[in-house]
């Protein structure tokens, strides 16, 4: 009996030191051969880069946006240009400046010349010109046909145009798809009729929408450059570079008084020559008309007694007194 109270209080005392064992182990660094052992480092977060890591970054040649590229946006532009040049021979200067143009890819789309004689010949071409040679063929015919007297120049930027066109353009044939794809399911002649009508609409549309991309594209893909050529004694015209406001209503005003002026002068000068002739011829004739219009001589006065007027009638104060009486 005895046996048993210790064999039971021998297992109980070897739980409790196992139960205290595994206490501590949860708290200390157990140990191996009498040395400890480093507990494992706990897991840390990643740090965000810093500002040093980026500056280092720099410093080494690269950077977050070194590898993106920028890809340039292709620009629809539309060149105008019109100049005036002063030569000795219009005909020659024209000819030659049409063999500048064609030499440079480009081509005479209108002409329009006037020569009653040399010195005051006049001639004006339109050409269209690669956007690409563009300034060397407006330099060229500055300096190779004689005097430059004026150069106007212009560009419109036609991107955004463009891209409006080409995408009404890809809808509308997307709708002019789908309808005919409705077309073929079409069961009732109403319904044929219907989607004919639609059809038809988008048509029109689409072609408008071609044409205008068309134009477009014709405008982009060549520069328009107009060439006047005027002979020694033709007076070009100043560019109109008025002040605007009061200074240029007054200049503005002034000029035409000065051309009313002129145009009266003229217009006095070219009638008085004709007044020194039909003058005279006027006024005979109205003196003969006022000589004619005249009496021959007094009326014929009577010899006899005068007629004896009618009494005037009895007034009532007569009608009264001779009641009265």
């Amino acid at each position: 009996m005895k046996t048993t109270r210790y064999g039971v209080a021998l297992t109980a005392a070897c739980a409790a030191l196992l139960l205290s064992g595994c206490g501590g182990g949860g708290g200390e660094a157990s140990t191996a051969g009498g040395r400890p052992e480093q507990a494992a480092p706990a897991m840390a977060p990643t740090p965000a880069p810093s500002a040093a890591a980026d500056e280092s970054r720099a410093a080494d040649g690269k950077s977050i946006t070194s590898d993106v590229k920028v890809v340039q946006q292709n620009r629809s532009i539309v060149y105008v240009a019109s100049m005036t040049v002063r030569t000795k021979d219009v005909t020659a200067s024209a000819e030659k400046a049409k063999t500048i143009v064609t030499g440079a890819g480009g081509y005479l789309s209108n002409e329009k010349s006037s020569s009653p004689d040399s010195g005051s010949a006049i001639a004006t071409l339109e050409f269209k010109v690669p956007p690409d040679r563009y300034p060397a063929v407006l330099t060229s015919l500055g300096k190779d046909l004689g005097k430059r007297e004026n150069l106007t120049q212009g560009t419109q930027d036609v991107t955004q145009q463009v891209a409006d066109v080409d995408s009404r353009l890809k809808s509308a044939q997307r709708e002019l798809e789908t309808l005919r794809s409705i077309m073929t399911k079409a069961k009732t002649i109403g319904q044929v009729l219907e989607v004919e009508r639609e059809i038809s609409s988008r048509q029109a549309e689409l072609e408008s929408l071609q044409a205008q991309q068309k134009e477009l594209a014709r405008q982009v893909g060549m520069a328009t450059l107009t060439l006047e050529l005027v002979g020694p004694e033709v007076v070009v015209a100043e560019p109109d570079d008025d002040p605007p406001g009061f200074m240029g209503g007054l200049k503005a005003g002034w000029e035409a008084l000065l051309t009313f002026l002129k145009v009266a002068v003229t217009v006095v000068g070219a009638v008085l020559p004709w007044m020194l002739i039909v003058a005279p011829v006027v006024a005979l004739i109205i003196f003969v008309v006022r000589r004619s219009s005249r009496p021959a001589g007094p009326p014929p006065q009577h010899s006899g007694p005068r007629p004896t007027e009618p009494p005037p009638p009895p007034t009532q104060e007569d009608e009264r007194s001779g009641v009265a009486g």
